[in-house]
């Protein structure tokens, strides 16, 4: 049985404790994992790539990298460092851009415009290297009254400011739908392209997970999957396709039950893993099986 840890803050580890980990990670049967490169913001995004190009023990996972600038990073999406994250894009070990996205849920969060300018740059750097992103969208739904407040514009549409016009039906006052203007930014910047990508921590409805899979995206299900009020996590991984799915850990986050509360880590993944199968009527080790044959169809380099 092989699994794959698709989302993996690596870098967030102390140096002296990563050695256990993966170590541990391996004797969980998780022999890939991929490294989220976007560090404490842009000026470390190049640690996982540093630690994917590094020698690597014999018991332990291959790592692959990836790098980004996170939303709510956004305002640092400066030329320089679009560029250097042009750079890291070309080398054969980074084999994604990301996590990018939109975040309305967090009040220091930059504001709309500035999260979309710096992911429709992103999304420019990631299709001239034919890379596949990194999706992370948050919304405001459950955010604090102030960053909600922050997150509507009054007496405007709520929807994407980018040119389009909500519904007449909106409340002028509602929220702001990250969801609406992610799937609406990577119609118009991304579809176009005609390439992939993962919709991280897949925590939408199932019909953001169908209008995603149209988009050519691939559903990626962490620990809150076994989450009991999870319900509309659990019916978006129950409807996608078989060869659309990927698990991950998002560690050090979200750890699964029983392990929630605690720091999470790549050989927690098996409890996501089991709870998804029991979800798909499949065994352990077929999930395992299924979610890393389609890891490398979609990064085919990795399966080398």
């Amino acid at each position: 049985m092989h699994l794959t840890d698709t989302h993996a803050h690596l870098d967030m580890v102390p140096a002296a404790e990563l050695p256990g980990l993966l170590a541990r990670a391996y004797a969980a049967d998780v022999r890939t994992i991929l490294a989220i490169g976007i560090g404490e913001g842009p000026a470390h995004m190049h640690q996982t790539l540093d630690l994917a190009t590094a020698p690597q023990a014999p018991n332990s996972p291959t790592i692959f990298a990836s790098a980004g600038i996170h939303p709510q990073e956004a305002h640092q999406a400066t030329p320089e460092v679009l560029e250097k994250l042009a750079a890291l894009a070309q080398h054969p070990r980074c084999i994604a851009i990301g996590e990018i996205g939109l975040d309305y849920y967090h009040l220091e969060n930059p504001a709309i415009p500035i999260q979309q300018a710096a992911f429709i740059a992103q999304l420019r750097i990631a299709a001239a290297a034919r890379k596949p992103i990194l999706i992370h969208c948050r919304t405001s739904d459950l955010a604090t009254p102030a960053a909600k407040a922050k997150f509507t514009q009054p007496g405007a549409p709520s929807k994407l400011r980018l040119g389009g016009m909500a519904p007449p039906e909106t409340p002028a006052d509602a929220p702001a739908d990250a969801w609406h203007d992610l799937l609406t930014l990577l119609a118009q910047h991304w579809q176009p392209h005609a390439l992939p990508g993962i919709m991280h921590c897949f925590s939408g409805t199932v019909d953001h997970a169908r209008r995603s899979l149209v988009l050519g995206f691939y559903l990626s299900f962490a620990g809150n999957l076994t989450y009991p009020a999870a319900h509309a996590i659990r019916e978006a991984a129950a409807f996608a396709p078989a060869d659309r799915i990927l698990i991950e850990t998002d560690a050090p986050f979200l750890a699964p039950i029983p392990h929630r509360g605690q720091p999470n880590e790549p050989a927690l993944i098996t409890h996501t893993a089991a709870a998804l199968a029991t979800l798909r009527n499949l065994s352990l080790e077929s999930l395992a099986d299924l979610t890393t044959a389609n890891f490398h169809a979609l990064f085919p380099t990795t399966a080398l």
